[in-house]
């Protein structure tokens, strides 16, 4: 299959995964930077090949063809990173725009020696799941995002949910960082703000931040 159609179901797949849960062709012409009619003629391509439902205005389901796909895009993803992070200690952006090229260019023996290598990691540097070779999630999701997380506890942060350069760039300058901890001291429910205490520092973050990173109970 191509990059652009591994890419549109990979988009179809995250989407669906996120709380705002909108994978109409618009949002994710959006997410690809493409037109929409582009995405709307990708979508009816893949219809035919069987790989997502498509109906005028409303959203784009997967089929388990397509999840399949999309699941096995992710895994290699997810695998180069691992690799690259630990390799050569890449930041969480440059492993993420790698991965994003390799990703295509990977056959499935080549991301199961790495996963060999790795020994099988469940986890990716940003905290995501990696897939299994059979396309499957085998891990429980407990985590909860920053937001919703109660004052006074402390937890351990599971996920950072971005692919932005400089979220990351503020994330590693304040030591947030996968499986580090950190103590809600306030949440400001009326303006959406979040304060914690991360090692000697505290800080504190607004609802674009809180809302992508997330954390389980300590």
């Amino acid at each position: 299959m191509s990059v652009a159609i591994e890419n549109f179901v990979k988009a179809i797949y995250k989407n669906n995964m996120h709380d705002i849960k909108d994978t109409k062709p618009g949002n994710i012409a959006k997410k690809l930077g493409i037109s929409n009619a582009a995405a709307t003629d990708m979508a009816k391509k893949l219809a035919a090949k069987e790989l997502l439902n498509y109906e005028k205005y409303q959203e784009l389901q997967l089929t388990e063809k397509g999840t399949k796909m999309a699941l096995n895009v992710i895994r290699k993803h997810r695998l180069w990173e691992a690799l690259l992070f630990k390799m050569f200690d890449m930041s969480l952006h440059d492993i993420h725009r790698e991965a994003e090229l390799l990703e295509h260019q990977t056959s499935d023996l080549l991301a199961e020696k790495i996963s060999e290598y790795l020994g099988h990691p469940k986890f990716d540097p940003h905290g995501d799941p990696i897939p299994n070779a059979l396309g499957e999630i085998t891990t429980k999701n407990t985590s909860i995002s920053l937001s919703e997380a109660k004052e006074g506890q402390t937890y351990m942060i599971s996920r950072l949910m971005s692919d932005d350069k400089e979220f990351f760039e503020f994330c590693a300058q304040n030591q947030i960082k996968y499986r580090n901890t950190l103590t809600v001291s306030k949440q400001f429910v009326n303006n959406k703000m979040t304060q914690i205490l991360i090692g000697s520092n505290t800080i504190v973050l607004n609802e674009d931040f809180t809302k992508i990173i997330y954390v389980d109970e300590n």
